[in-house]
This record gives structure tokens, C-alpha cells and sequence, in this order.
């Protein structure tokens, strides 16, 4: 297989499994008949091809989308899921992590993202020093759709 069709091929394996085992109706499998699971199948499919063509590009991305998924699908499955914003921060976090640990840049962001997501998830009381993140995440929220745009303009703009 050339390595060109390799991503486009394990995302078909994954997501031809899925249905697959959707029409099948396996009983040990039925509470990934969800649309996170379609995240997990690309994270790992990015994740594969990454590793497998040691073309590290798409670990960063493939780690966010697989963890994504995996976030989501906690949430829609498990009452003892945490649901908190800061977990967003841990994702990028362990990405940057599993980043580093490929192409070892990206260390120092993914520290400090881990460690300030812990700090806010875990805590009972977040410190008075903190209370600017939260009003940092109610900007992002309200207008996180203009980050997307201003992001897909600059990827289109960009000089290669």
C-alpha cells in the first residue's frame, strides 16, 4: 500500500468495523454505538499512520481527537466521568506530551498545561490569582466559532 492511501485506508478499517459491528449487534460492544466512538476511530487511525509511516505530524492532532472522543464518550457512559472545562487543557496537554516524546519539542507547554489543568480540576477552591482563566473561557466560549474562521484563513493565507 503506498503510504499516501495509508491514513485514507486505516480510517476505512476503523469506521467499516464500527458499522460493521453495529449491524452484527455484538453485545460487549454496544456502548460504543456512538458518535464518539467515530473520534476514537480517527484519533487511532491518525495515530497509527503516524507511527507507522515515522511521519510525526499528525501525532498532535490524532492524540486530541482520540482523547476527544474518549472524553465524550466518558461523559455520555459514565456517572464518575469529570466533567470540567480544565479537562480540555489536560488533552492539549498529553499532546503536546506525546508530541514531545517523538519529535521532543513541545515539552515545556505540555507541562504546564497538565499541571495548571490538574491544579483546576482538583482543587476545591481555585486560588483568587486564577479567576482571569475563567474569564479567559467565557471569551473562547463565546466566541470560539471567529477563532475557527480567523484559524482556516490563516492556514489558507499562510505561505507554504
Amino acid at each position: 500500500m503506498k503510504k499516501q492511501n495509508a491514513l485514507a485506508a486505516y480510517v476505512l478499517i476503523g469506521i467499516g468495523g464500527y458499522f460493521l459491528l453495529r449491524q452484527l449487534k455484538v453485545p460487549i460492544f454496544t456502548d460504543f454505538y456512538s458518535w464518539p466512538t467515530l473520534l476514537i476511530i480517527i484519533g487511532l487511525a491518525l495515530l497509527i499512520h503516524s507511527y507507522t509511516a515515522k511521519n510525526y505530524q499528525n501525532l498532535f492532532g490524532g492524540t486530541i481527537i482520540l482523547a476527544l472522543g474518549i472524553h465524550f464518550h466518558g461523559l455520555e457512559h459514565y456517572s464518575f466521568w469529570i466533567d470540567h472545562w480544565a479537562v480540555y487543557l489536560l488533552i492539549v496537554g498529553i499532546a503536546f506530551i506525546v508530541r514531545f516524546l517523538q519529535t521532543k519539542h513541545g515539552l515545556l507547554p505540555g507541562i504546564l498545561l497538565i499541571g495548571i489543568s490538574l491544579i483546576l480540576i482538583f482543587s476545591l477552591e481555585v486560588p483568587a490569582w486564577f479567576d482571569w482563566i475563567y474569564d479567559v473561557f467565557e471569551f473562547i466560549e463565546r466566541f470560539w466559532p471567529i477563532a475557527i474562521i480567523i484559524v482556516g484563513i490563516y492556514l489558507l493565507k499562510k505561505k507554504k
